[in-house]
């Protein structure tokens, strides 16, 4: 039991965190925050979801990717699909001139739904669709790069045109994909109204319990061979490949990780604030997903998670001020973190704690060490492959 207990939560370091994180989002911020503010919570932790990957893929893995909201982007694209086709049953689209099809599609005219379409009457197979679209994507691209070791600097760049051709492709083809306005207008899942109050603390309190289980689902990985195999990697790729491992497949297994838990935060995304668009998918919100991860520390998937509210609260708060500063700001945050604390918050907490510990008798393990172990000695080489 000792053995599993420490495996799935990290010890008594590892269950102190997540009962924390679990009393901060689930207790304290629903008490405090009004729904507005709460719903404003929940849209921030969809994106935590994707930070966690990179805590994978690159913290762990030492593989950046520049191209993670393409990932969000399908999974929501995918939740989107189901929502709207319910939205546009003949009823409620008599008024078109042909009923039953979604309304920009009526504007594009087009006489019938398009086949891809087709299967996303389904629940079952949209749900399905939200983690397997994206993770095929990633299978597809990290197979064909990572089999021709491609990585480091060359990596990031192809991600990032990836993003650029994806979001330009939505763009292009509004009578499939709603264009620039992305789809819009979705108010039921399967008869539920999603745009009630009650509705909104629901999707929120479900957002937090999918997070807390993603983050027990990753650490319990992370604690067995597959986070011994990322950590010599990224810091000893060569050493790895000559001890007969296939370096290619495990990059592409985590590069798949993090696609499909970056589709489910797309899907939370659609559910939560009842829209999608190719903005969401293109290269800035990629930039801002891999800024949330080096903020909280790409090493922690606690850290991932606060540096994921941090930075969101602080673009709410800044960008309402002063808008056309945002990006400078968010920059400079990003150079900052990365030179002058490349662990993040998690190694800020991780060295205020060794220093408290340095006090008394015995120095106790780093926080960090629940998760991971920190980046300072190899800060580097984060994201080199």
């Amino acid at each position: 039991m000792k053995t599993i207990y420490k495996r799935v939560f990290g010890g008594n370091a590892g269950v102190t965190q997540l009962l924390l994180l679990a009393a901060l989002l689930l207790v304290v911020l629903p008490v405090s925050l009004d729904i507005f503010r709460l719903n404003l919570v929940g849209k921030y932790l969809t994106y935590a979801f994707v930070a966690l990957g990179l805590v994978m893929l690159w913290g762990k893995g030492g593989v950046l990717s520049l191209g993670q909201g393409v990932f969000f982007g399908l999974g929501g694209y995918c939740m989107a699909m189901f929502l709207k086709l319910e939205a546009s049953d003949p009823i409620s689209t008599k008024i078109q001139s042909t009923p039953g099809i979604p309304d920009f599609m009526d504007w594009n005219q087009l006489k019938e739904l398009p086949a891809m379409w087709v299967p996303f009457k389904s629940l079952p197979f949209s749900l399905f669709a939200v983690v397997a679209v994206p993770s095929l994507l990633a299978f597809v691209v990290g197979l064909a790069m990572f089999k021709r070791r491609v990585g480091g600097v060359y990596f990031a760049i192809i991600t990032q045109a990836i993003a650029l051709i994806l979001s330009l492709g939505i763009d292009g083809n509004q009578g499939y994909t709603g264009g620039r306005n992305g789809i819009t207008d979705l108010r039921t899942l399967w008869g539920w109204d999603i745009r009630t109050q009650s509705a909104q603390y629901v999707l929120y309190f479900l957002t937090c319990v999918l997070l807390l289980v993603a983050i027990v689902g990753l650490h319990w990985l992370l604690s067995g061979k597959m986070g011994k195999m990322l950590l010599a990697m990224r810091d000893r790729e060569d050493r790895v490949r000559f001890s007969g491992y296939d370096v290619d497949m495990f990059k592409v297994f985590v590069f798949c990780l993090a696609a499909g838990l970056s589709g489910i935060g797309g899907a939370l995304f659609v559910l939560q604030v009842g829209f999608i668009s190719p903005s969401l998918v293109g290269i800035v919100p990629s930039i801002e997903m891999v800024i949330f991860a080096a903020v909280g520390g790409r090493a922690s998937l606690f850290g991932a998670i606060y540096g994921t509210l941090l930075v969101n609260t602080g673009k709410s708060l800044f960008s309402e001020t002063f808008p056309q500063l945002w990006l400078f700001a968010m920059g400079g945050l990003f150079i900052l973190v990365v030179v002058m604390f490349p662990d993040g918050l998690a190694g800020i907490a991780s060295r205020f704690t060794r220093r408290r510990q340095g006090k008394g008798a015995a120095p106790a393990p780093e926080v960090t060490n629940s998760i991971a172990p920190p980046l300072s000695a190899a800060a580097g080489k984060g994201g080199e492959s």
